[in-house]
């Protein structure tokens, strides 16, 4: 597997948030983490990155132990955050959003430039010269991912993917994070659009008061109408 997650417990000062959570990813595969709101999922993505450590268990990428890095060294690993809340530069355009950061840390042979950014985000296109803070909620996920993208990573990991979005918006993100899936990129990916989720994931990881309680397929779950609707209240 190229990430694994295993066993990991999280506070947050004496509180637990993680429980013993277990998860991994494969080399060019799509895998969600679902869950109701407050059930640990944002607190697993930021155990991942290292932004909330972990007090117990082991997280490594590429079989090497990453848990004990800080985040800035986590991502050089080729770990690409989406953030929940997007978290773009307000006071920079669109362009110099996108090439702060850009950086070849995983050496990839051909690495993102901006034009790569454009054709899978082409709205961002007319917005080059706009500052972060004049794009709608649905341009600021566009360009947060291109962001990410530009560390060249080797696994995505979207918090919040759609959340708030216009459908006709949701459907540019899931478009968009399909063509990185038939580029071969690794993604993890946290949204409540199931539906949508079930079409481009391979396999699903479902959270309740931070345990990993259920995962399977996309069949198994499409066929589980009593999972769905215990854990995710659909």
């Amino acid at each position: 597997m190229m990430l694994s997650v295993n066993a990991i417990e999280t506070f947050y000062g004496q509180s637990q948030a993680l429980f013993g959570a277990t998860l991994d990813i494969a080399e060019a595969e799509v895998v969600t983490l679902l869950g109701r709101n407050g059930m640990g999922k944002s607190t697993t993505i930021r155990s991942i990155m290292g932004l909330t450590p972990i007090r117990r268990g082991r997280i490594t990428f590429d079989g090497k132990e990453i848990h004990r890095l800080p985040s800035y060294a986590i991502a050089r690993q080729g770990l690409g955050l989406v953030p929940e809340g997007r978290q773009v530069f307000a006071n920079l355009t669109v362009r110099e959003n996108i090439l702060v950061t850009a950086a070849n840390y995983t050496k990839r042979p051909s690495p993102y430039v901006i034009d790569d950014i454009l054709s899978i985000f082409p709205r961002l296109g007319d917005r080059l010269n706009h500052f972060g803070n004049q794009l709608s909620g649905g341009e600021q996920q566009m360009l947060a991912i291109g962001r990410a993208l530009m560390i060249n990573p080797r696994l995505l990991i979207l918090d919040e993917a759609t959340e708030g979005l216009a459908p006709l918006v949701r459907q540019e993100i899931w478009r968009g994070l399909t063509i990185l899936k038939n580029k071969g990129l690794a993604i993890l990916v946290v949204d409540k659009n199931i539906k949508a989720l079930m079409k481009i994931a391979r396999r699903h990881y479902i959270m309740e008061k931070g345990e990993i309680v259920w995962n399977g397929t996309t069949e198994e779950l499409e066929n589980d109408p009593q999972i769905q609707s215990r854990y995710l209240g659909v």
